[in-house]
């Protein structure tokens, strides 16, 4: 019961840390003109990306762990540079609409972004042999609710700074690019 207990806290942790890259994320992509209804649908499909990914990082096992992980973070490192770098030069055009928007293809290239750290920490926990689906649910929710939320922030900070919202979510995105590209 006890061991239960803890690990449902340890990974409810580290479900919350995940998915504080997704708010991250969200609270930059959330200075874009967003309708709720799609902040929302962000959120349920990025949970659902922070599901799917560990899982597929569990079965992928502990052979390939260590290369995978890093090509991850350096692909979701790359994702989010381009994607921060877009929403900077659609500012500065004062371009109504980012070019690559957080629907279809561009809201699944933003989840893939956002979740390929899950997809590392889900090989490490195949190899510890944690619970799959305690693991996969809690890391959905954690962070389809930290996506709302910085989405929520991020809508709420762009009537506050106008004009200058999409350079400023391009530059969060920047950001957490250059972060996961080169970490301390």
């Amino acid at each position: 019961m006890y061991e239960l207990a803890g690990e449902l806290l340890t990974l409810s942790i580290m479900a919350f840390a995940l998915g504080m890259d997704a708010f991250s994320v969200g609270l930059g992509m959330g200075m874009i003109q967003l309708r709720f209804r799609q902040i929302i649908y962000i959120g349920l499909v990025i949970g659902i990306f922070h599901m799917f990914m560990p899982l597929f990082g569990m079965l992928t096992g502990q052979l390939l762990s260590g290369w995978l992980g890093l090509l991850a973070t350096y692909i979701g490192g790359a994702l989010l540079l381009v994607l921060g770098l877009q929403m900077i030069i659609a500012s500065i055009r004062k371009e109504d609409k980012p070019f690559i928007a957080p629907v279809g293809a561009g809201l699944v290239l933003f989840a893939t972004s956002v979740s390929l750290d899950s997809f590392s920490v889900g090989l490490s926990l195949g190899i510890y042999g944690s619970h799959v689906w305690m693991t996969i649910l809690l890391f959905g929710f954690f962070s389809m609710i930290l996506t709302w939320l910085g989405l929520l922030l991020g809508k709420q900070v762009r009537s506050w700074v106008g004009s200058y919202s999409g350079a400023l979510g391009g530059i969060i995105l920047l950001a957490f690019g250059i972060k996961l590209l080169f970490p301390l």
